[in-house]
């Protein structure tokens, strides 16, 4: 009966924790002019997007933001999708996360930076790289942690299931 209880407590628990951040939260963040918004605007109830974490710091961020970046012009013949790049980067590395977007070709993505952990702690993000998809609603369908050369496509398949 205890363990029966318990696993009901668990699954409960496991239920609310996976609804607590169904949607986008308000909270502040900067656009790439500095510009403070709010973090729900990025929902614009026509199109899905990713939503990557990185930081200046991690290589496999930044790899992977490359890696979509590089196929996103063939995705987008497929699904209409936007990609919205957050930088975790604190006010000491936010000039450093500013000139590294410079470097790439990201100029299709949506910039966003957090230097106050906001949204990240917000959307319980402990670790980078982390990745969201959100349907055109901001509904959260897709997390994951972590990127492995080739994982990228497993966005793909979410994308074209909304």
């Amino acid at each position: 009966m205890k363990t029966c209880r318990l696993f009901s407590t668990l699954f409960l628990l496991a239920a609310l924790c996976g609804s607590a951040f169904a949607q986008i939260p308000s909270v502040k963040i900067e656009n790439r002019a500095g510009k403070e918004i709010s973090a729900s605007s990025i929902v614009d109830g026509k199109t899905p997007a990713i939503i990557s974490f990185w930081a200046v710091t991690c290589d496999p961020c930044i790899q992977e933001l490359d890696a979509i970046s590089e196929v996103m012009e063939d995705w987008q013949e497929e699904v209409n999708f936007r990609v919205i790049a957050v930088s975790t980067d604190d006010v000491r590395h936010l000039a450093r996360a500013k000139a590294l977007t410079r470097g790439h070709l990201w100029d299709s993505f949506t910039l966003l930076y957090d230097p106050n952990s906001n949204l990240k702690r917000a959307m319980n993000v402990v670790d980078t790289p982390q990745v969201f998809v959100i349907d055109k609603d901001g509904k959260i369908v897709y997390s994951h942690t972590g990127y492995t050369p080739g994982g990228e496509q497993e966005l793909l398949k979410v994308l074209k299931k909304l």
